[in-house]
């Protein structure tokens, strides 16, 4: 659960991700390499798809304002039969908590407000 925001960056309990945060249903990781929106790569995103079972679908934190990834991008990660919803990071943050409370299997990743 991200339990709140500090700086450009995420708290999860007691840890502060300043540049970016990685999540899965098991486990947050500091995204220090977060790139800009327009030089996403499945590569940049690291092992964050290895999961059994396959995420549903990327929740793509796209900093302090809502801008679309490039269409290279979304279709590279629809093409290993994820989807990808993009939101600002702080929505992207909320919809994340409700969504795990779901249990939906689900990972995000948060580009710095």
């Amino acid at each position: 659960m991200v339990t709140g925001f500090q700086g450009r960056g995420f708290r999860v309990r007691d840890d502060v991700f300043p540049d970016g945060l990685l999540l899965s249903p098991v486990r947050a990781l500091a995204w220090a390499d977060a790139p800009a929106i327009d030089a996403l790569t499945v590569a940049s995103l690291g092992d964050l798809f290895d999961l059994d079972p396959k995420p549903e679908f990327l929740l793509l934190g796209t900093g302090a304002g809502l801008r679309q990834p490039s269409r290279a991008f979304v279709r590279a990660i629809e093409a290993l039969g994820i989807g990808v919803e993009a939101m600002d990071s702080r929505a992207a943050a909320r919809a994340w908590g409700v969504l795990r409370a779901e249990e939906r299997q689900i990972v995000a990743a948060l580009l710095p407000l």
